[in-house]
């Protein structure tokens, strides 16, 4: 059982940055896909960044890409998503995740674990 507890969110105006943090119970280099997940209000839980099992490979929805970074923290046991050029259409709750096995990477359906969310709202 791996437990994620996402931080780091807050209020920000837009063009700001911000940096999100899930800290695992555990370790997850080696084993676990990790992925940052989003959900607007009124809006489905969208795909934001992975990061694979090694580390080695990231991947990012075209909305966030060159301005989102997601990366890993061995010592710390931690998963980072470092938000920059932010814009409104961000604002939304973002969720840390975890799969041992994870063939659609964009797909909430294939992380076992998830941590509790944590608040992004941008304003104008």
């Amino acid at each position: 059982q791996l437990q994620l507890v996402e931080s780091g969110g807050g209020l920000v105006q837009a063009g700001g940055t911000l940096s999100l943090s899930c800290k695992t119970s555990g370790r997850t280099d080696g084993t676990y896909f990790m992925a940052w997940f989003r959900q607007a209000p009124g809006k489905e839980r969208e795909f934001v960044a992975m990061i694979a099992r090694s580390g080695s490979s990231t991947v990012y929805a075209e909305s966030v890409k060159g301005r989102f970074t997601i990366s890993k923290d061995i010592a710390k046991n931690a998963v980072n998503l470092q938000m920059g050029t932010l814009k409104p259409e961000d604002t939304a709750v973002y969720y840390c995740a975890a799969g041992a096995f994870v063939r659609d990477y964009s797909g909430s359906s294939d992380y076992t674990y998830w941590g509790q969310g944590t608040q992004v709202t941008v304003s104008s």
